[in-house]
């Protein structure tokens, strides 16, 4: 996929599921029950054990989904998840040789940054969107909007404290897409065998995105 496409695809759908999991085989299960609820845009970082064979096994079985790559802190990572499947990569920082090396393989890339100066280096760096990580600890959707007014031009992606209760408020803020973690991939739910809870939720986060596209439409 282009390019354009991944990044098209990224809006539209409005959700990056960060999932993080203590096992592969719970990584797989966390990604079918999100993708169950209507989510097609999966991020699996490099924290997951066997985080690589998820990836690949992702790409080659669930050709419907777009898989990314989180928590890549180098570039020889970054170039390891792209020839395995990754459609686009995330980082909890900036790292520029990361950036050059995704722009090498026409990989949307999104770096993590937090103050004004951070998120200005990381775009003309070249990042595709920026990722405002954490966000909660910097006051959460109130920080990004003071951050877009000065900054229109700069795609963000609010990580680190969205949730249902939130969501609606970051997506007024002017966030690109939202960046979700344990509030929808829910690994306790998994352990406890009860992974329709993380299906109805992914549904929920999906009807509050197309709620806010048809009022702003």
């Amino acid at each position: 996929m282009e390019k354009a496409a991944v990044l098209s695809m990224l809006r539209i759908i409005g959700l990056v599921p960060v999932l993080r999991a203590e096992s592969a085989k719970q990584a797989l299960a966390l990604a079918e029950a999100i993708s169950a609820g209507g989510v097609t845009v999966l991020e699996v970082t490099m924290t997951v054990p066997g985080a690589i064979t998820v990836m690949r096994s992702l790409a080659e079985q669930r050709p419907d989904l777009l898989i990314g790559a989180g928590t890549v802190l180098d570039p020889e990572t970054a170039r390891m998840c792209i020839l395995e499947g990754a459609q686009f990569v995330v980082s909890p920082a900036l790292n520029v040789k990361t950036i050059e090396m995704c722009h090498r393989y026409g990989v949307p890339v999104l770096p993590g940054a937090l103050t004004p100066t951070e998120i200005v280096t990381a775009w003309q760096a070249g990042a595709d969107v920026v990722k405002v990580f954490p966000a909660s600890a910097m006051g959460g959707a109130k920080y990004l909007k003071t951050l877009k007014a000065p900054l229109p031009q700069i795609e963000m992606i609010p990580t680190g404290g969205v949730s249902l209760a939130s969501a609606a408020e970051f997506l007024e803020a002017g966030a690109f897409a939202l960046g979700v973690g344990a509030d929808l991939v829910n690994a306790k739910a998994m352990a406890d065998g009860t992974p329709e809870v993380i299906t109805a939720n992914a549904r929920r986060y999906l009807q509050i995105v197309r709620d806010f596209r048809s009022q702003v439409a």
